[in-house]
């Protein structure tokens, strides 16, 4: 039998929340391993149907978690896009080609580099900690990380870990930051930001 309700608290770092059923009965508890479709992360107020069990303590508990008006499961998983993966490695490759013929520092590329590394590792930490329930790292710390240089590695985790990747509200603030990075990374190219960035270097 499926119940229907109101998703009406929701800790996205804890990755768990609790179900109002219909009627204002008492709260279920829900986990987001009890969701039939990983295609997007419940934000809170969504109404949802699902099926109705007990803990080993006795508590209300809900499994098979499906959105109102979705499917549980579709054809396509979160994530299965080659298009974005295309996008990082040819946007390295541009970098990398650039800081060869010399008209970008390399320590820009070594920057790309290791700021990807550091933000893939960061959202495999995060899904990890996602899946066991334990503390969450900030999606601002991720977001900073992205701006910082570290979107390529950010959009590989994004595809090939599937985390992150459905959040509507994430997705919108992590593609500015791309926008905010590949701005920056322009303005190098340009006489003043040559300029700056042979300044900034020199400093240091």
């Amino acid at each position: 039998m499926r119940h229907q309700g109101r998703i009406t608290t929701w800790k996205d770092d804890k990755g768990f929340g609790f179900i109002t059923p219909n009627g204002d009965g008492k709260q279920v508890f829900v986990h987001i391993n009890a969701f039939s479709s990983r295609l997007r992360r419940p934000e809170g107020n969504e109404r949802v149907t699902y099926q109705l069990t007990v803990d080993d303590k006795g508590r209300s508990q809900a499994k098979a978690v499906a959105f109102v008006g979705e499917h549980p499961t579709r054809p396509r998983a979160p994530g299965r896009s080659k298009s974005p993966l295309i996008f990082t490695a040819f946007f390295l490759i541009f970098v990398a080609g650039a800081a060869v013929s010399g008209r970008l520092s390399s320590t820009v590329l070594a920057l790309y580099t290791i700021a990807s590394i550091i933000t893939f590792i960061a959202y495999a930490l995060d899904k990890s900690a996602a899946l066991r329930n334990q503390w969450r790292t900030r999606e601002s710390t991720l977001h900073v990380l992205a701006l910082l240089g570290g979107w390529p590695g950010a959009l590989a985790a994004q595809r090939l870990l599937r985390h992150k990747s459905a959040k509507a509200s994430f997705q919108t603030t992590f593609w500015i930051t791309v926008v905010f990075n590949c701005g920056a990374l322009g303005w190098l190219f340009s006489p003043s930001g040559t300029k700056a960035l042979d300044a900034f270097l020199g400093a240091i």
